[in-house]
């Protein structure tokens, strides 16, 4: 499982060093992908096929549906850990995050999930302000 959150550069080639704690769960392949909240998602192989045959099954005449699976597998790429750890962020990914310099790796159980830091530190902020609110409409789906 993925949990944490850590802090790491992307260099100037795209490539982006995964914390250790997150390599073995990972594997030696992932799928990189958009995400909501304009972060990138970051799958093991097993957790992406899972999900993508969930995004295959969504009913086609439903626009919603095509819209999500178009933003989830379209955007999809397969990268590999380097022997350094790092995978290869493509330029269309990183330019719909925002990722440049500094990148937030958020462990979020069965994903990983890639934010530009000062998306993040916004984000979050108003998460937390807004955090009794959540809890509120979270407990009236029984969490």
């Amino acid at each position: 499982m993925f949990i944490g959150e850590y802090q790491h550069a992307t260099d100037e080639k795209g490539r982006l060093a995964i914390p250790v704690k997150f390599r073995a769960t990972l594997g030696e392949r992932a799928i990189v992908t958009r995400g909501l909240d304009r972060c990138l998602f970051l799958f093991a192989a097993l957790d992406w096929e899972e999900l993508a045959k969930k995004l295959v099954a969504l009913p086609l005449a439903q626009a919603n549906s095509r819209a999500f699976s178009r933003l989830m597998l379209a955007g999809a790429m397969e990268v590999d850990l380097d022997t350094q750890g790092r995978i290869l962020l493509p330029d269309y990914l990183r330019t719909y995050a925002g990722i440049a310099k500094q990148t937030v790796i958020a462990g979020l159980y069965n994903r990983i999930e890639l934010w530009n830091e000062d998306v993040w530190k916004a984000y979050k902020e108003k998460t937390e302000s807004d955090s009794d609110d959540i809890a509120e409409k979270l407990s009236e789906l029984g969490i």
